[in-house]
């Protein structure tokens, strides 16, 4: 790592990756801390980089969170996720109906198609279809689930998946979909899904997504520090950072928490998605 402080990962989900972190990478270099980051093309790779001490620090989704976890506990390395967005606390994930389809509760979906994101997607899959288990439906059995899987190794960041399967629901083409619910709001202001189209019939508990995730057996723990202090300093009322604030989606940097990482973990379980040391279990995922 010559003549850096940090390296991170990031997982190049959309072009616009690029101009967030070479201008991050900027913002800190002018406050005389030498960061730099690689880019991946799908999470499980960066999970293993990181607990491989090839970059210190990830940008992680909560699925990659969650194996992170998982693997270096198995491993017996330390990590923490000493920070994450304002934006990724407290999200839900909800399942829609159209609105004319008479269908009212989770009970009304057996027997029905039900429309997902991509296999991998937190918020538009293993989360939603937890929360059909919870209501008494197994989506193996009593539901026919129809996947969408765009973007497949990205956990759920390109949302193409998730439009399009709100894109079924409103051609008739299946019952049901399950989306992130910020998301209800984005599709409708776009037109994927027009104005009262669409009932909610069940939301998720509330869970958090993204997080830095940090290997501190790799990492140097003043520069880690220095780091966080820098990204939690970062003003949304600063015009040089704004913009880069603005496209990856916050106001503010917070302090990571982790409690909300629970329900993920359970649907992690439930739909035998990785192992309890990491290893990738589903079947049908191939990054």
């Amino acid at each position: 790592m010559s003549g850096t402080d940090l390296l991170l990962g990031a997982v190049a989900y959309d072009p616009k990756v690029v101009t967030i972190w070479d201008g991050f990478r900027r913002w800190f270099a002018d406050r005389d801390f030498a960061f730099d980051y690689v880019l991946y093309s799908n999470y499980e790779r960066q999970v293993d980089d990181l607990l491989g001490g090839d970059i210190q620090v990830a940008w992680n989704s909560p699925l990659a969170w969650v194996r992170s976890r998982r693997a270096a506990a198995a491993a017996g390395c330390r990590l923490s996720a000493p920070v994450m967005r304002d934006s990724d606390r407290d999200l839900t994930s909800i399942v829609i109906v159209r609105a004319d389809s008479g269908l009212t509760t989770i009970d009304d979906l057996r027997g029905k198609v039900v429309a997902t994101g991509a296999v991998d997607s937190p918020q538009a899959t293993l989360l939603p279809l937890d929360r059909l288990r919870e209501g008494g439906i197994d989506p193996q059995k009593d539901v026919t689930v129809r996947r969408f899987d765009v973007g497949v190794g990205l956990h759920g960041d390109h949302v193409g998946g998730e439009r399009d399967a709100a894109k079924a629901l409103i051609a008739g083409q299946v019952d049901a979909a399950c989306i992130l619910a910020a998301n209800h709001y984005v599709f409708s202001r776009e037109g994927t899904l027009p104005a009262n189209s669409t009932t909610v019939i069940a939301e998720t508990v509330a869970f958090d997504h993204c997080n830095m995730t940090v290997n501190d057996d790799a990492a140097d723990a003043a520069s880690v520090a220095r780091f966080c202090e820098l990204l939690l300093a970062m003003d949304y009322g600063d015009a040089a950072v704004r913009p880069l604030l603005d496209l990856e989606g916050l106001k503010q940097w917070l302090p990571g928490r982790l409690e909300l990482y629970q329900p993920l973990e359970r649907a992690v379980d439930h739909a035998n998605f990785y192992d309890a040391d990491g290893r990738i279990t589903a079947a049908d995922y191939r990054p």
